[in-house]
């Protein structure tokens, strides 16, 4: 192939850029153990850890999604790059000139869409950066300075402006090299009578930036009169960006969000500006659209979904403001974190309330005080009459589900006392009652309330991996040392939860080829792990007999508990043993099913992706020899 990175080259790469520095630009990394760091795995999702890096290998790999492999490996799934274009992504980072081999290498024509059309927006943010100090920008910056900000906040964020006339961007990136069908495919120009022109023309832009720090796209603010466009524009959809998976601003907070364990979540790009100036750090916000599921999902790979983290939703007073705070609220059990809000006095937003009041007003407004499910539980009683029994009838069903659906047992309980008290009624046990029901229809239908989706586990989120619907499938077969070694590994779990953990719990569903032993896997997540066992015992095990689908599973479960070892001396070394066994057969068995597709992508196909399969065998080998050689010390 044209092009090809030379192989002693790629390999120098791969050495040059630590792993753990690149994920942790992704998701937060804790300690695993054994030299090992552990974080939500940013290709599915899930509640507890189950990606694990290791640094002094170089490595990557999800026990639960089972994606796993090295630097590139990683950067080529997250960032949906080929083989090449990431190589020379992290070449560029590391300062490392690549060699081309076989001749005819042309970066402008032969590099792959994707890269193209990040050069052209990092081009185009430079350009309307160095426009801002022009006179036509005049307008720009006299909005900027009415909101506080200087030139020194407008480089921070590297605010620009884009000139009035049609095309100055487009022919700026033609002179760069870059062709008409790219500057159409950015989104930075747009089809006009005789060809492209700019998209954005007389406003104040900011550039948009993913969590790597790459700009994908831009917001512009409208300045002038005359222009009879919406008072803000986005970047359309494109390859590179998409405004339900982009935060505004997490480049530069996601390091203090990972640190604070909190973020803050704000409605527009000034006020993010405002927050960060202000010294609240951990601001982002949307991109021209609600706060929804992929949103939340950046945010969990930062917060590690830790007990402790914080979210705090700023939204203005009014009806609007009201309606925004309760559409995220129905997100809230997507988060393990609590979730907040905060409401300006005078409906005042971050930025109207730093110029008014300063920072220090903006550090207050932020800091924990109405939890959002009591902001959603006063917004839906408020529109009933509680003065009449049939008003606080009605408005205890609706408020209920709501209640139930808090995750914490004890939280749940003091909220439903809480909710008496707002609704008037005296007899607090029958609203805790009346609460209590709710969530166990929650856990009958496996939803989150009476009416929820089928399928749905009790304690998951709706974008969480679902549950499996029963356990069918091959039966148990005791003479299957496969079976034999997942029935040890899962009773040390109900049993001796302290042998395991928190090894165990990085173990993902499809590790245990046993349906039925999946299934109890699967219900141990759902009680929080093998972890929550060590620290609460009795406890923990009835919390794993509520997560159980039906009777046959419950009966597992019960039966795992209480059945005697089939070892003599049940330790550390015993325990290590059956968590080895079991990771190496998995392994083992995802080594088979890659080395299948080698083989048929060696008959055909795409080189490229022979090359990056390939690299992902060796991956796993050289883990599957780790694990054969030190045992439990390389899980």
């Amino acid at each position: 192939m044209a092009g090809r990175i030379n192989d002693d080259d790629v390999k120098v790469v791969r050495d040059a850029v630590p792993i753990d520095a690149v994920v942790s630009e992704y998701l937060q990394l804790r300690s695993a153990g054994g030299g090992n760091l552990k974080g939500l795995c940013p290709f599915h999702d899930e509640k507890s850890p189950s990606f694990q890096v290791s640094p002094s290998k170089g490595l990557f790999h999800c026990f639960g999604c089972q994606e796993g492999g090295d630097t590139i490996a990683f950067v080529m799934k997250i960032d949906h790059l080929s083989f090449s274009e990431t190589v020379e992504r992290l070449a560029a980072q590391a300062g490392i000139t690549l060699r081309y081999e076989e001749g005819g290498y042309n970066p402008s024509s032969q590099r792959g869409e994707r890269t193209r059309l990040v050069e052209a927006h990092k081009i185009a943010a430079e350009f309307y950066a160095e426009q801002l100090s022009g006179a036509e920008a005049e307008p720009g910056r006299t909005f900027l300075a009415e909101r506080g900000f200087d030139q020194a906040a407008a480089e921070h964020f590297g605010v620009g402006y884009s000139p009035a006339g049609w095309d100055h961007l487009t022919r700026y990136l033609r002179g760069k090299g870059f062709t008409d069908r790219e500057l159409l495919l950015s989104g930075l120009s747009q089809d006009g009578r005789r060809g492209p022109i700019d998209r954005f023309r007389g406003r104040l832009m900011w550039p948009i930036r993913d969590i790597s720090g790459e700009v994908v796209g831009f917001g512009a603010r409208k300045l002038r009169d005359d222009d009879n466009g919406p008072k803000y524009l986005n970047t359309p959809e494109t390859a590179i960006y998409k405004k339900s998976q982009v935060l505004y601003g997490v480049d530069l907070a996601k390091k203090d969000i990972a640190k604070a364990s909190r973020a803050v979540v704000v409605e527009g790009y000034t006020d993010v500006m405002a927050c960060h100036l202000a010294g609240v750090t951990t601001a982002i916000a949307t991109c021209g659209t609600a706060f929804g599921g992929d949103h939340i999902k950046i945010l969990r790979r930062l917060l590690m979904d830790n007990g402790s983290a914080r979210v705090i939703f700023t939204f203005d007073g009014d009806a609007a403001g009201q309606k925004a705070a309760l559409r995220a609220f129905e997100d809230d059990q997507k988060f393990a974190a609590e979730t907040y809000i905060a409401i300006a006095p005078d409906n005042m937003d971050p930025c109207d309330l730093r110029l008014v009041k300063g920072d220090e007003a903006v550090q207050d407004l932020v800091e924990p005080r109405t939890p959002l499910f009591e902001f959603a539980i006063r917004q839906i009683v408020n529109r009933y009459d509680l003065e009449t029994p049939a008003g606080r009838a009605a408005a205890l069903d609706e408020a209920a589900p709501i209640v139930a659906r808090i995750k914490n047992g004890s939280s749940q309980h003091e909220v439903a006392v809480q909710l008496a008290g707002i609704l008037g009624i005296l007899d607090t046990q029958f609203v805790v009652k009346r609460v209590a029901q709710v969530a166990r229809w929650a856990r009958d239908r496996g939803g989150r309330g009476p009416a929820a989706e089928p399928g749905r586990s009790p304690r998951s989120p709706a974008y969480e991996i679902q549950a499996p619907q029963g356990t069918s499938g091959p039966a148990l077969n005791f003479r299957s040392p496969a079976h034999r070694t997942e029935r040890e590994l899962l009773k040390l779990a109900l049993q001796k939860p302290e042998l395991v953990s928190p090894a165990f719990d990085a173990y993902g569903e499809d590790e245990f080829t046993a349906p039925p032993y999946a299934m109890v896997r699967h219900c141990i997540e759902e009680a929080g792990g093998s972890e929550q066992g060590v620290s609460d015992g009795r406890g923990y095990l009835a919390r794993v007999l509520e997560a159980v689908p039906d009777d046959s599973v419950r009966k597992l479960v019960t039966e795992l508990a209480v059945e005697v070892f089939r070892g003599k001396t049940i330790d550390e070394m015993y325990a290590g043993h059956h968590l080895v066994q079991v990771r190496i057969r998995a392994v083992d068995r995802r080594i088979q099913d890659i080395t299948g597709t080698l083989t048929r992508l060696a008959s055909g196909g795409d080189p490229e992706r022979y090359a990056a399969v390939q690299n992902d065998l060796w991956v796993l080998q050289q883990y599957g020899q780790s694990l054969r050689i030190r045992g439990a010390d390389a899980l």
